[in-house]
């Protein structure tokens, strides 16, 4: 329940985004009701595509009309090529939450992720996303959600390749930092990876030192207000819902795909080996919870050599459990 909440607040935050801008603006008060009438799932669509949908909306509070307004726009979805399973005009008229969901989830995939995805592979041999949208890799450690598993488009490899993209792309810019983000998921807990992202962006805005000595909700929340505050990329997350066991990945992703979109020159880097060992480029270390004389340097090697860098620290105490790595603050 809790994870549809999340999905709920986060995909409201998004289709607003796009609602306002319509002329004159929209917008969702309660996405499962106002949803029903088809009239936000047309404008939606029309602002994404650039195509025209509201002309074929008819205002009416009779339930025939209102399933022939969603089912106008379900049809533009299948001619656009977004192939949904087990979903019907009249699941979306009675407000049924997790294909409402699971909807949304698709048209976010199809019309952001999977183009911003795409943009980060055309330099690949294997680039090419079909048109099928995306959805969250498989292979994660979390169950998926019932909007998932009811509505799951059929390129299931499309999905996985779009999304994998975009955590390839999250891991080369978090890396240098020291940041490990695996996932979608409690990579994200701690928010040092939305704030990796930010540095890598402008490293004016962050200092990750600091965020080390921080709590989770702190970097959090100023990861959250930096990103809207100096780069201008919305806020649809709240410290809330990342610090939970299972944070949603769907929710993640949506966020943090604005990020490619308010930041396209970040895109011309070679991505068609994501998996290659980068250098580790800071040169200084902090070991958490000891004093500041046994903190150390790095010894860096060149990328032609092997991926190593060794850390002075005491013998006679234990070797710390983690180690956070980060740029030289001088």
């Amino acid at each position: 329940v809790e994870r549809e909440n999340v999905q709920k607040r986060t995909f409201t935050r998004w289709i607003n985004l796009h609602l306002g801008k319509c002329k004159p603006p929209l917008k969702v008060k309660d996405l499962f009701i106002d949803i029903q009438d088809g009239k936000i799932l047309m404008a939606l669509l029309e602002v994404l595509s650039g195509q025209k949908l509201m002309h074929e909306y008819k205002s009416s509070t009779h339930r025939i009309f209102r399933l022939n307004n969603i089912a106008k726009a379900l049809k533009f979805l299948e001619d656009s090529n977004v192939k949904l399973v087990s979903i019907d005009a009249a699941e979306i008229a009675d407000g049924n939450s997790s294909l409402v969901l699971g909807l949304i989830w698709n048209i976010i995939l199809f019309f952001q992720i999977k183009e911003l995805t795409g943009n980060l592979n055309r330099n690949s041999s294997s680039s090419s996303l079909s048109s099928g949208p995306s959805g969250p890799e498989s292979d994660t450690s979390h169950p998926s959600t019932p909007s998932v598993e009811r509505n799951v488009s059929v390129t299931v490899k499309d999905q996985r390749k779009a999304i994998r993209a975009l955590l390839n792309w999250v891991q080369r810019k978090t890396r240098k930092y020291g940041v490990a983000v695996q996932d979608f998921a409690s990579s994200w807990r701690s928010g040092l990876a939305f704030l990796a992202i930010i540095k890598a962006i402008d490293s004016t805005l962050v200092d990750m030192k600091q965020a080390l000595e921080k709590s989770s909700r702190e970097n959090l929340e100023d990861a959250f207000s930096i990103a809207q505050n100096k780069l201008g990329v919305p806020r649809l997350l709240e410290p809330e819902d990342i610090m939970v066991e299972s944070p949603d990945e769907q929710s993640i992703v949506t966020y943090v795909a604005q990020f490619l979109e308010h930041f396209p020159e970040l895109e011309g880097e070679d991505f068609t080996d994501p998996d290659k060992e980068l250098p580790i480029e800071s040169t200084y270390v902090h070991i958490k919870d000891t004093p500041s004389e046994k903190e150390g340097k790095i010894l860096i090697l060149s990328e032609s050599e092997e991926s190593m860098y060794t850390v002075n620290h005491e013998r006679s105490h234990p070797a710390p459990p983690k180690v956070h790595i980060h740029d030289n603050p001088e």
